[in-house]
């Protein structure tokens, strides 16, 4: 039995003696099917090759993880360390005996938490080494592709794992999708780690909102204005995405002029062209 993992987004499936026919993530609108075909790897074999996972501190309490050379989406994990309690938001796929290593030597992890479901990855892998629990938003329960009894499928809008630490569901991208409230971080200002949930963009005093990002397929007007909404009553000056973009401070406003700008352009409000 192998968990075979998906090379375009890099989720690992339950055990199986052959590789399933198709990957159900990149089957659908939000994700896509690579244009060679549908292909697998294990993470056994990944090992073998010439991966490595880069933690790097990006400010007090905060460590970035991501892989070299960029695997599948190629996204950025963060381990918040949150007075004694250690959160894994979001996951990657590369996993090794060096990794456990570098992070038991930064304390450990205490529980991970996902946005969204391609995300979800190895991350099974990560919580069984760990021995720690998973939280998802039951929105997206039909997104797991590798069950398991780590997995817990919160319901509701939001929870508080510790103190200063909360999960929102703000939908958009996936039904359940999710941001990370750390109310210490930012010398207390507050730092919102949102995947691509709420998306920086190139421009980073600006962030995005799109249904699917290589398919570019925007929301509703209205489930954008939800989003900006409800973040305004979080306590964040400062946002971290799934690729390492920040916008530094003043990310509440940000929130609110992207929300708008993208709400006019819909409305055909913004420009004419």
């Amino acid at each position: 039995m192998q968990n075979y993992i998906c090379v375009t987004c890099g989720v690992q499936y339950e055990g199986s003696n052959n590789a399933p026919e198709q990957c159900v993530i990149c089957n659908e609108e939000r994700q896509y099917v690579h244009s060679n075909g549908q292909s697998w790897i294990t993470l056994e074999t990944m090992i073998k090759e010439n991966y490595q996972n880069i933690i790097s501190l990006e400010e007090e309490g905060l460590h970035s993880l991501t892989t070299s050379p960029a695997f599948a989406i190629g996204q950025t994990a963060y381990l918040v360390q949150n007075d004694g309690f250690n959160l894994l938001w979001d996951c990657i796929t590369y996993f090794d005996d060096m990794t456990i290593s570098k992070i038991k030597e930064l304390g450990g992890i205490n529980a991970i938490a996902l946005s969204h479901p391609h995300y979800y990855s190895t991350q099974v892998e990560w919580a069984e080494a760990f021995d720690v629990p998973i939280y998802i938003h039951e929105d997206d329960k039909e997104w797991v592709m590798r069950p398991s009894d780590k997995i817990i499928f919160w319901s509701g809008e939001s929870l508080e794992l510790h103190k200063g630490l909360v999960i929102h569901r703000l939908g958009g991208h996936f039904k359940g999708g999710a941001v990370l409230e750390w109310k210490h971080g930012n010398e207390k200002k507050g730092i919102l780690l949102t995947g691509d949930i709420i998306q920086v963009v190139a421009d980073n005093q600006w962030v995005s909102f799109m249904y699917s990002y290589p398919n570019l397929i925007p929301l509703p007007a209205a489930k954008v204005q939800e989003i900006a909404n409800s973040v305004t009553k979080l306590t964040f000056d400062r946002i971290y995405n799934a690729f390492h973009r920040v916008v530094k401070e003043n990310a509440k406003i940000s929130v609110q002029k992207s929300a708008k700008r993208y709400v006019d352009a819909l409305n055909g409000e913004l420009f004419n062209t």
